[in-house]
């Protein structure tokens, strides 16, 4: 009787986790070219410094990739640029941050028991087990670093945000500087790539 009422919390616990894996797994794709909002910074957002002078950035999610990021940035500042009845901008300034977070699976947490005397956390230590094996994780809990052959998958999940600050012209980009961009042209070349959100 004991034994079933032990297991019931955790077989609990990765019921929740598959169901809630398995929803979200189904509702998520890269950020599309949109605003970001207040309660998602996924998007673009953008301020005026000065009159002619704008910060521009994108951040996406997991899904989406850096080249993308950084495409939408530009398209973002040309889109800016002609909104303002400007006819080019100059990268003044451009940098793609990188966010990294690790994940192990199965990774619910906790021990055993409910998750021992620290609740759903519990100790853990990384160490290095040959060629064949790579890094490992070991918890008091959960498993033997070295005879219990429990394969953990680890999973590295990066994020990207692209910022630059402009500076928008009128009449024909400068020739002689590699770093502006004629804003109708990359609206034309660009927007073929650009994924807008689905209409619901």
């Amino acid at each position: 009787m004991l034994k079933s009422i032990t297991k019931r919390p955790r077989a609990l616990a990765l019921a929740a986790a598959l169901v809630g894996s398995t929803a979200l797994a189904g509702c998520m794709t890269a950020t599309p070219y949109q605003p970001a909002t207040s309660s998602s910074r996924a998007g673009y957002w953008d301020e005026q410094i000065e009159s002619n002078r704008y910060r521009v950035s994108f951040s996406g999610n997991s899904l989406t990739a850096r080249d993308t990021v950084e495409r939408y940035l530009l398209y973002r500042a040309a889109e800016l640029t002609v909104q303002h009845g400007d006819d080019h901008f100059i990268l003044v300034d451009r940098n793609t941050e990188t966010r990294t977070d690790t994940y192990r699976t199965p990774g619910y947490g906790g021990g055993y028991y409910g998750g021992g005397p620290w609740g759903y956390w519990s100790p853990s230590w990384r160490f290095y087990r040959g060629p064949r094996w790579g890094w490992r994780s070991w918890s008091p809990f959960m498993d033997d670093p070295f005879w219990n052959d429990r394969d953990w998958d680890y999973r590295t999940v990066r994020q990207y945000e692209a910022t630059a600050e402009i500076v928008t012209g009128r009449g024909p980009k400068p020739t002689t500087n590699v770093r502006a961009f004629d804003a109708r042209e990359v609206l034309s070349r660009l927007g073929p790539s650009i994924k807008m959100p689905e209409q619901r």
